[in-house]
């Protein structure tokens, strides 16, 4: 793969996954989400950070578990411990950090699991030391949505989560493109990337919750400082969201899955437009909002990101490698790095582990993939 960096934004010259403006503005806004955007840095401040270095690399410490069906979603539990959603069984597990022992909490009702459909992402409530709240976003009979339950861990296993709560509905279904991927922010509101669901023209319907990343309160309500006042959406032209990390600086980044040219990831700015359907990848058009890094699909096909050591971490699925963009403030610094080409097959969900720590999880029994012994499974790995 032969790769250039150039001004402002990186392209990977490599090979692509069906499954903005020239304004590279920080993606998270100069003040607090409270005052209308995500909370981030003024490029002054940016200009002091420390830069990674252009080469990392990645250790595998261990494998935590295997024997997964189908996992997705993935939130680490205050304790080490794990919980991990299924896609296709509509169920979510508890995995002992330190054995790897699985323990069935319980299903979702309300599940529909079809194609890319099913139990996707689930985060942990900002105040779940005291409500124990577990929030999923789920494809329904109808739609998108997302949900909350109580875990109660003093019940029997298998009946330990409550009845699903269903804080926000609504969001386009399809048998692809449901996005999925749900994350508490700095600021203790609930993120959500949705996909276009294969109806492209609603990603740049404002009006749509398709094609977007959603900005919502812990009840489902519009967050206050929204850019469309009244309205959730946060930011829109997106394809299929299933990635979403801060960094250090609470800047928000996001990997979309391209079509048939280029794979994303992007720096998010509240109110930008990312250009779908009208630019897959860089475009010369100044109301879209660049890549700061994109990919041929077949060495992408990104779902999770996470944040670790200065750099966004990448989960590729068709591409089946993790690839590691250095940053500066909202740019990548350096050529992005890949590990781990076709060692675990495909790679859905990294999470942070805490430190230069990882949580990464497989997804080659997903009917795309290639299964082999103790598939699914989930990793510890080192980075830096």
């Amino acid at each position: 793969m032969t790769a250039v960096l150039a001004a402002t934004t990186l392209l990977l010259t490599a090979g692509c996954s069906s499954d903005g403006s020239g304004d590279d503005s920080p993606g998270g806004g100069t003040g607090p989400a409270s005052s209308g955007t995500a909370p981030g840095s003024s490029p002054t401040r940016q200009a002091a950070e420390a830069t990674p270095p252009a080469k990392g690399s990645v250790k595998v410490l261990r494998t935590v578990t295997e024997g997964l069906k189908t996992p997705w979603g993935l939130a680490p539990l205050p304790d080490g411990d794990l919980l991990v959603s299924s896609r296709d069984d509509g169920t979510i597990t508890r995995i002992d950090g330190r054995s790897g022992k699985k323990t069935e909490l319980g299903e979702v009702s309300g599940v529909s699991a079809a194609g890319e459909g099913g139990l996707l992402g689930i985060a942990l409530s900002p105040d779940y030391a005291s409500d124990h709240m577990v929030y999923a976003y789920f494809t329904s009979d109808s739609d998108n949505r997302v949900v909350r339950m109580v875990y109660d861990e003093r019940k029997t296993p298998g009946e330990q989560l409550g009845a699903p709560d269903t804080v926000f509905k609504g969001i386009p279904k399809g048998f692809i493109h449901n996005g999925g991927r749900i994350a508490f922010g700095p600021d203790k509101m609930l993120y959500a990337g949705t996909g276009e669901s294969g109806d492209t023209g609603l990603s740049q319907d404002r009006k749509s919750l398709g094609g977007k990343i959603l900005r919502l309160t812990p009840e489902g309500d519009p967050a206050p400082g929204n850019p469309f006042p009244g309205s959730p959406v946060y930011s829109y032209g997106h394809r299929n969201v299933q990635g979403l990390a801060w960094d250090a600086k609470q800047r928000l980044f996001a990997s979309e899955f391209g079509q048939d040219t280029w794979d994303e990831l992007n720096a998010i700015k509240p109110g930008g437009n990312y250009g779908w359907p009208d630019a897959e990848g860089r475009s010369d058009d100044k109301k879209f909002q660049n890549p700061i890094a994109q990919w041929h699909t077949d060495d992408a096909s990104p779902s999770g990101v996470a944040y670790a050591e200065g750099s966004v971490w990448m989960a590729g699925l068709k591409g089946q490698r993790l690839w590691r963009i250095p940053l500066n403030g909202t740019q990548a610094s350096a050529d992005p790095q890949s590990f781990l080409k076709g060692e675990y097959g495909r790679l859905r969900t990294v999470v942070s582990a805490g430190g230069d720590k990882l949580w990464l999880v497989t997804s080659n029994t997903d009917g795309r993939g290639s299964p082999r012994d103790g598939d699914d499974r989930i990793l510890e790995i080192q980075v830096s």
